[in-house]
């Protein structure tokens, strides 16, 4: 009995394909310790099928990941955590590439595949403009092995012209002499992405995606908790760890999915902004009072009609409560379960 992710196997490998024909020269992204929810081999081996299109290279987050993806990937495999001075690079394969974000990296790794990241208004990590002809004469080497260039661009779209922005390096590349043959972006539209292409024609333009690609068409998924128990209970019984009244008659619905899974974890949203909107506001604070009477909604659902948690998550299940009026699942059962793929580890992944 488990918490497992169903995928609608031909619906998802559809949606791939949609978005493979929107972006030609598309880079997988396949990172996460659980890969988007789906598991790093599963995503290997989807890339792989990609590969008959022409997509011969899939990006993970860490060297880790690395280690794990290069049994169930043959082509390129690009690590998109910057390589840090003195870390151990691991014995990975050739095909291995390792993103640096300074001159020194650049120099620390001759003689190996990397791509060299820019400084962007994320303010994250990267090369400045300040460091170019540093990095001329590090490139000038004949152990160097640049692979491309890298620009990761803010999801929201606050103030700037970030396609200037992206212009804007690859002029200053080339005017120092450094070719930029191939550059991967992330959180451009298409639109913005042949922009580019037409200004640098030199240039191809790659863009990285994880979340769409895997996660775009969300009804080609579905979690469920499996039902481990039903005890019926009625109004002030006591139950769980600490022994709360039930609030009414009804049932405790005993399911899969606990703490350890990521169930009963949010991701902060407008993190420093708080919810955006007055709807979103009031179910916000809707929510926050209802908790402090113990009331939280969970992200069960039985016959359409989503579960309160009786009391928070358990380490691997959850304790739910059905209202009496209606039939509750039997043992063995799955109920659904609404949760962020990334932020959840399941016990297993079927396709069905």
């Amino acid at each position: 009995m488990s918490l497992t992710l169903h995928i609608d196997a031909e619906r998802w490998r559809a949606h791939q394909d949609e978005v493979l024909a929107r972006h030609p020269d598309l880079v997988p992204v396949a990172k996460g310790v659980n890969g988007y929810g789906i598991g790093i081999p599963n995503l290997m081996q989807a890339a792989s099928k990609l590969a008959a299109a022409g997509v011969e290279i899939t990006a993970v987050g860490t060297a880790a990941e690395a280690e794990q993806a290069k049994d169930h990937y043959s082509g390129r495999l690009l690590v998109l955590t910057p390589y840090l001075i003195g870390e151990d690079v691991r014995d990975l394969p050739d095909r291995v590439i390792r993103t640096v974000a300074s001159v020194e990296a650049v120099e620390a790794l001759l003689g190996r595949r990397v791509v060299i990241d820019l400084m962007t208004s994320m303010r994250r990590f990267g090369l400045e403009k300040q460091d170019i002809p540093r990095l001329h004469a590090a490139l000038e080497s004949d152990q160097a092995r640049v692979e491309g260039f890298s620009v990761h661009m803010p999801l929201d779209r606050v103030a700037g012209d970030y396609l200037r922005e992206v212009s804007d390096w690859v002029d200053a590349l080339v005017a120092a002499g450094i070719p930029v043959r191939t550059l991967f972006v992330s959180h451009l539209s298409p639109d913005e992405i042949s922009t580019l292409a037409k200004r640098h024609q030199g240039t191809t333009v790659r863009p990285r995606i994880g979340t769409q690609l895997w996660l775009g068409d969300r009804k080609a998924l579905q979690a469920r908790g499996t039902v481990h128990s039903v005890q019926k209970v009625s109004k002030g019984d006591r139950f769980g760890y600490r022994q709360h009244k039930a609030r009414g008659d009804g049932h405790l619905l005993v399911v899969s999915g606990g703490t350890a899974h990521g169930v009963g974890l949010e991701n902060p949203k407008n993190f420093g902004r708080g919810p955006a909107g007055l709807t979103p506001r009031a179910k916000f604070a809707a929510r926050a009072a209802m908790a402090l009477l113990n009331r939280t909604m969970s992200p069960y659902s039985w016959q359409g009609k989503t579960l309160w948690f009786a009391e928070p998550p358990h380490m691997q299940v959850s304790v739910l409560f059905l209202p009496a009026g209606v039939a509750p699942p039997k043992v063995g059962e799955e109920i659904p379960v609404e949760v962020s793929p990334v932020m959840t580890h399941v016990d297993r992944v079927v396709f069905d």
